[in-house]
């Protein structure tokens, strides 16, 4: 693995999976700066992510967010939380691979469903208030994204359950689990 690969850790998984949280966490610890790609797009476009797929189509979202990935790709000592759908994209994909070392942050669906069942801000998770079988519909919209997008979470590097952990195990985790990347 080249030097400039070893200087790059993505983080990816699903939505409430923790990347947002952890990203900096695990960059002040491993001296790393951190960068968060739905706070940068925000930053870009001055809109929050749900106003962005609502207003302009998750197209253009896409569109924005491949094109702040290839600009962080170059970036040396960066640890990165990607959004939950940036690496279901294939040239997305393998610009992560080839310049980084990749980390899936692995959620259960019945654990995903319970940090997901009261958030608002999540367009892809979006239902009718008002439908009959909420709580369905939000775990079956959970399992075909999390089924589609599983194909590009389990090539990652490194793969860490944050079912049962909290912050800090899952930190030490992915340290421990790096050692063998970063030498």
């Amino acid at each position: 693995m080249d030097v400039v690969k070893k200087n790059r850790i993505y983080l990816t998984g699903f939505m409430g999976s923790g990347k947002s949280t952890i990203t900096p966490i695990l960059a002040n610890t491993l001296g790393y700066k951190s960068i968060d790609i739905d706070k940068e797009i925000e930053n870009k476009t001055q809109k929050n992510i749900a106003a962005i797929f609502s207003e302009m189509g998750e197209e253009y979202f896409r569109a924005i967010e491949r094109s702040i990935l290839q600009e962080i790709s170059k970036l040396d000592g960066y640890v990165i939380s990607l959004g939950g759908g940036t690496i279901a994209d294939p040239s997305n994909f393998s610009i992560i691979k080839s310049t980084g070392i990749l980390i899936y942050l692995k959620s259960s669906p019945e654990q995903i469903y319970k940090r997901m069942k009261n958030k608002t801000d999540r367009p892809l998770l979006r239902i009718n208030e008002d439908a009959d079988g909420n709580d369905e519909l939000l775990r079956s919209k959970i399992m075909k994204l999390l089924e589609m997008r599983e194909v590009f979470y389990n090539q990652a590097e490194i793969i860490i359950s944050t079912d049962e952990n909290n912050i800090g195990k899952t930190v030490d985790e992915i340290v421990r689990s790096l050692k063998t990347f970063l030498k």
